[in-house]
């Protein structure tokens, strides 16, 4: 009698079991995946059975050690396991509820993006050197860490740094405004510096590899395009750079896709001679780099600028749901804040 109503407890769980996160590679071994084939997968890049679906078959022949044939079988058989076609919009919203926000650290900030920075997305930050930029990086490294119930995505960070501004200290400063252990908030964030464009687009690969491993709510990309203004030089190289461009910002995306991240990248600008003259507003003196590439890659667009005396205006530029408005905020010893006259 024991024996059975444990069965019946037992199935109770399994059906009200709901897979959380991107589904292990390892996975595929029970669709006749043989580990020998799954290890080549994973040792070139692939982490997840999200990650072969969404890959385009001409991408997945190129990969060493695989023959045509079993990529045919390994892309059906993760196609079997990740829904692939179409639904409902009822649905969607239903998903789209259990979406985590993760905080500003400033409430004025939060409040236009309506409870923080979208997992899942790519959100863009461009402006002028010293409007918080990198200041806003370095909070949301510390506030993705709290609870949920705290605006935070209880995760671990990310962080690629192209320019060399990440500054620990900074991130200690912080975590003791939110009452968080300093030592804990450091082991939390994976950092490592970006030496080329290259190098940027394979410590992606990299980052994959840990987020399958561990759980994660944030990755930052700061700058994505600093390393690309140096390397690519004139107008005979732009097409050459925005085409490198893409398919980093892409790998971005499916990131954010596969795990289920807030994607941060920031963004450096150039003077707009569009938007100069006496009835120019400030917003539009200058326009981030990237052009269209960056413009169509990112989910949501914040533009950065200098207030009054030290506060700081984010205006949303572009966003599928948000509408366009500002906000004002603070640099503050303690991370980003709302501002006080």
């Amino acid at each position: 009698m024991m024996e059975a109503e444990f069965t019946t407890e037992q199935q109770v769980e399994e059906e009200e079991y709901v897979q959380a996160g991107p589904y292990p590679i390892q996975l595929l071994e029970q669709s006749g995946i043989a580990a020998t084939d799954i290890k080549k997968l994973v040792e070139q890049g692939y982490h997840t059975v999200e990650g072969v679906a969404h890959a385009a078959k001409r991408d997945l022949v190129k990969l060493k050690g695989l023959s045509e044939a079993k990529i045919d079988k390994i892309h059906k058989s993760a196609c079997t396991l990740i829904p692939m076609g179409f639904t409902t919009a009822t649905v969607v919203e239903q998903n789209r509820r259990d979406t985590i926000y993760i905080s500003s650290g400033s409430a004025e900030l939060d409040k236009i993006l309506q409870g923080g920075l979208e997992t899942g997305s790519i959100t863009e930050i461009y402006g002028e050197f010293r409007t918080g930029k990198t200041q806003l990086c370095h909070s949301l490294c510390v506030t993705c860490q709290l609870p949920l119930d705290h605006g935070g995505g209880e995760g671990k960070a990310l962080y690629i740094d192209t320019e060399g501004t990440f500054r620990p200290q900074r991130l200690l400063q912080i975590a003791e405004r939110y009452g968080l252990n300093g030592p804990d908030v450091l082991d939390n964030v994976a950092y490592a510096r970006a030496h080329n464009t290259e190098h940027q687009s394979e410590l992606l690969v990299a980052a994959a590899g840990m987020m399958a491993e561990s759980r994660f709510s944030l990755c930052i990309v700061d700058s994505a395009t600093a390393l690309y203004r140096t390397e690519y030089n004139g107008r005979g190289e732009l097409s050459g750079r925005q085409m490198h461009l893409g398919r980093f910002m892409r790998s971005l995306q499916r990131i954010a896709d596969e795990f289920g991240v807030a994607v941060v990248v920031t963004n450096q600008v150039v003077a707009n001679p569009d938007g100069s003259g006496p009835f120019a507003s400030a917003a539009n003196q200058v326009k981030p780099i990237g052009g269209n590439i960056m413009a169509h890659a990112s989910t949501t667009r914040l533009q950065l600028r200098k207030g009054r005396g030290e506060s700081r205006i984010a205006k949303i530029i572009c966003s599928p749901y948000l509408p366009e408005s500002e906000a004002t905020f603070a640099i503050l010893e303690s991370g980003i804040g709302d501002f006080k006259d």
